[in-house]
């Protein structure tokens, strides 16, 4: 039985993601996302200028004069959600958690998904796969995407991107549209997003908290890393410290953002404090836009 709070949860993201998938999101979608292929759609008589490797030589053997093969986007896709459900999600100092975020970004990318009648899957990981749910189309099934995500109790804390990558590279053969929603609290995933990426459109989505990024003045404060349980003991009012911080965490930054840019993928920071709609819009209309140039 699933438990009432879950249910709860899982209404409310339900019925907010599929209203802003439908209102906010469903054009830039289609635009952004086109099919991955071309697909037969019928025969016509040749005309000047037409590419000569579609003529059809068999129905132009038969009908004694020229026919050429015409094509049409194949439309529908396979959508596959990385997520990240490592302890570090497990964080959020203003709004809301990491993994609250992740989940609802993760709703909202599939119910825009199959409203262009696409297929969706998941894979959830930590250090390990958690949890793979085969991509498959309809409401039901993205519920069920949705609940897995609001559901996990990972049996690992760790965080390893080059598993999660790899996985995805082996179990999905035909080319998909690849989120991959994580704080990026890891390293020595490039050569697994270098393979990853040849053969799907992986679009990374970075949950940020404000404490990500700069630590308060609160004075002597113990920190736990959620991931490896080891307790520290910082000076906040150090104002080096708090520079060193802001600093190194820039640096990490950085550093996932020029990978991305190395390998030409698209993606977008999503900010546990602020409206997450946003910054996906910008980032399906950045994509329709260079679509039809």
């Amino acid at each position: 039985m699933i438990p009432k709070e879950l249910l709860r949860a899982l209404r409310r993201i339900e019925i907010t993601t599929r209203r802003l998938a439908t209102e906010q999101l469903s054009g830039n979608y289609i635009s952004g996302f086109k099919g991955q292929g071309l697909a037969f759609s019928e025969v016509r008589k040749y005309q000047p200028g037409d590419d000569v490797r579609t003529i059809d030589w068999n129905v132009s053997a038969r009908m004694d004069e020229t026919f050429v093969k015409v094509f049409i986007e194949e439309r529908e896709m396979t959508v596959m959600l990385v997520v990240d459900v490592s302890r570090s999600k497990h964080f959020g100092t203003r709004g809301s958690q990491k993994s609250r975020v992740a989940a609802e970004v993760a709703a909202l990318c599939a119910f825009s998904a199959i409203k262009n009648n696409d297929r969706v899957g998941l894979i959830l990981s930590t250090d390990r796969v958690e949890k793979l749910v085969p991509p498959k189309k309809g409401q039901k099934h993205v519920l069920r995407v949705v609940r897995e995500i609001l559901a996990s109790q990972p049996e690992s804390h760790g965080t390893n991107l080059e598993v999660a990558l790899q996985t995805l590279y082996k179990v999905t053969r035909r080319r998909s549209v690849a989120f991959l929603i994580s704080d990026f609290f890891t390293s020595g995933y490039e050569r697994a997003l270098s393979l990853a990426s040849a053969r799907h459109d992986i679009v990374p989505v970075l949950i940020s908290d404000p404490r990500d990024e700069e630590l308060p003045d609160v004075g002597l404060a113990n920190f736990q890393d959620l991931e490896s349980g080891e307790d520290v003991l910082v000076d906040t009012s150090d104002p080096r410290v708090r520079a060193h911080y802001a600093r190194a965490m820039g640096a990490l930054r950085a550093q996932h953002v020029a990978l991305f840019n190395k390998f030409g993928l698209d993606h977008c920071v999503v900010h546990t404090h602020e409206p997450y709609v946003a910054p996906l819009r910008e980032l399906f209309a950045r994509r329709a836009k260079r679509a039809h140039r």
